[in-house]
């Protein structure tokens, strides 16, 4: 196992940085603030936490117990941070320019109910 393990951790570095490179391009490429929102938000936890769990591949217990750690303030916290980003841009009435998207709220803030946006 000791073997292997370098190799694991080298793939999981690999694999975090594939997700925080595609999370910037979500970023970048979406058209507005929710959907870019979700995309950093999922780049953010994916992507950390692979780094997290090569770090555990290290086998030393206080990295360990950190990493673990920082994945429970991770799942804790990008929730929460995703909604309160959402929510702002709603009070903000921010408009929604993805194609096809629907305004659940009747606040008008698709796209089809503001052509002139």
């Amino acid at each position: 196992m000791a073997a292997v393990a370098p190799w694991v951790a080298d793939a999981l570095v690999v694999l975090g940085v594939f997700i925080m490179t595609v999370g910037v391009y979500g970023m970048i490429r979406m058209p507005d603030i929710y959907t870019q929102m979700h995309a950093a938000s999922k780049a953010v936890f994916l992507g950390v936490i692979s780094f997290l769990f090569a770090s555990m591949f290290s086998g030393d217990p206080a990295i360990i117990f950190r990493a673990a750690l920082i994945a429970v303030f991770l799942i804790l916290t990008t929730p929460v941070a995703a909604h309160m980003i959402a929510k702002a841009a709603y009070e903000r009435g921010e408009k929604m320019r993805t194609p096809g998207a629907v305004d659940q709220s009747g606040r008008g803030l698709n796209r089809e109910a503001h052509p002139g946006d």
